[in-house]
């Protein structure tokens, strides 16, 4: 059977142009924006495709297939955030359901999970996924869902996406992967063999960092129904305005992600060179032990690194202070470049202990890399390196 996904268009063309000119009451070349919360019957148990907001919007919908089929997926789900999207993955599990997930990942996603275990919803357990004997250990504990990050926030870690997809598929685990560091535009998770894709809208597929959304893609159509009933059941639903603002971003992911990228290896050669710098987590250079695994499954190296600073927290805190063009912030994936400090920041609720285990040294700095002029990107981090030699 042909899968109907193989017929559409290029990604480029389907983030510029899906939804465009599909306006049926006036020919609107830009997709409306539908704001009500309820919509009228056609008469008595006559509803319509629409009956009320948290169950279904077009909007947010319009922006829902425009995901799922750039990541050739069946379709999906707009969550309020990117942590309301795991979420929604995560709170459908039983108790005695029991996740897999990196023992390096996001320090939201960490709180998260823990929190779900403590009160009993699910069981997890954090294993280090490039390591093929502790996964291939943690496996034979039959988990239900294994949740991988690649690269991994903030080390820039990278695993095997089909070699794991196929692990658990022998072990009946479902796999989802977070997307949110590399778009669809780089990496598309569901054609190495994950079930899910997960992504914080918020950042590169809306791009410009006003707004807050997440999103969950499904392979299987069954599951992206069940994901639709359970997000109406716990109305996470995102809003139809950032719903239209998102899909108004992703219509230059391709362009932005390209440049960015461009940006964030120059940046990276930079710090590599630089004798201020102890280390840096960019999987576009040659020495990162998963380049060989990024150039295979990915279109690119994304525009997220970090690095490590000879000096420990005094040359953090001086290099915080002089550095230009890189604002103190935390999230990621806009236009604007950033800058944060994870152990204090992004990871902070991890606990010490945690980022010891995870490598997150109180030295550590993590990058998102606009679209400035590398000129002056690489001059404002040779501002800030100075003033650590200082």
């Amino acid at each position: 059977m042909t899968d109907p996904r193989d017929d559409l268009p290029r990604p480029q063309t389907i983030t510029a142009a899906y939804g465009v000119a599909s306006d049926p009451a006036f020919g609107a070349v830009a997709p409306p924006l539908y704001l009500s919360s309820t919509y009228e019957f056609a008469g008595f148990d006559e509803p319509r495709i629409y009956d009320y907001g948290r169950a279904g919007n077009p909007t947010r919908e319009l922006l829902a297939d425009a995901l799922a089929k750039l990541e050739r997926g069946a379709g999906g789900v707009i969550t309020s955030s990117g942590m309301a999207a795991l979420d929604l993955l995560v709170s459908r599990l039983r108790p005695d359901d029991l996740i897999l997930a990196p023992h390096d990942c996001y320090g939201g996603t960490m709180r998260l999970l823990k929190a779900r275990a403590e009160r009993g919803h699910c069981s997890v357990r954090f294993v280090d996924q490039s390591s093929g004997p502790a996964f291939a250990a943690a496996l034979e504990d039959q988990p239900s869902l294994v949740l991988v990050e690649t690269p991994s926030n903030p080390l820039m870690r990278v695993v095997d996406i089909a070699a794991l997809a196929a692990q658990a598929r022998a072990a009946s685990a479902a796999v989802a992967v977070d997307n949110t560091f590399l778009s669809p535009a780089i990496q598309r998770p569901i054609e190495l063999g994950a079930d899910y894709v997960v992504h914080s809208t918020t950042k590169y597929l809306n791009g410009h960092s006003d707004v807050i959304g997440g999103a969950v893609v499904a392979a299987d159509p069954a599951q992206v129904e069940e994901l639709r009933h359970w997000a109406n059941v716990v109305g996470s639903a995102g809003a139809p305005f950032d719903s239209w603002l998102t899909l108004r971003g992703l219509r230059t992911l391709f362009p932005r992600m390209e440049q960015q990228q461009i940006n964030a290896m120059r940046v990276a050669q930079f710090l590599d060179s630089h004798p201020a710098v102890a280390k840096v987590h960019y999987p576009g250079l040659s020495s990162h032990p998963g380049h060989a695994i990024a150039a295979r499954q990915q279109r690119g190296f994304g525009a997220m690194l970090s690095f490590e600073l000879l000096g420990g927290v005094d040359a953090v805190r001086q290099f915080i202070g002089a550095v230009r063009f890189f604002t103190l912030a935390e999230s990621l994936g806009g236009v604007e470049s950033l800058v944060a400090h994870p152990a204090t920041m992004t990871h902070a609720d991890m606990g010490e202990e945690a980022r010891a285990a995870a490598g997150i040294r109180d030295s550590l700095l993590r990058l998102s890399v606009g679209l400035e002029a590398e000129q002056d990107l690489i001059a404002g981090l040779e501002e800030g390196l100075a003033a650590c030699r200082s």
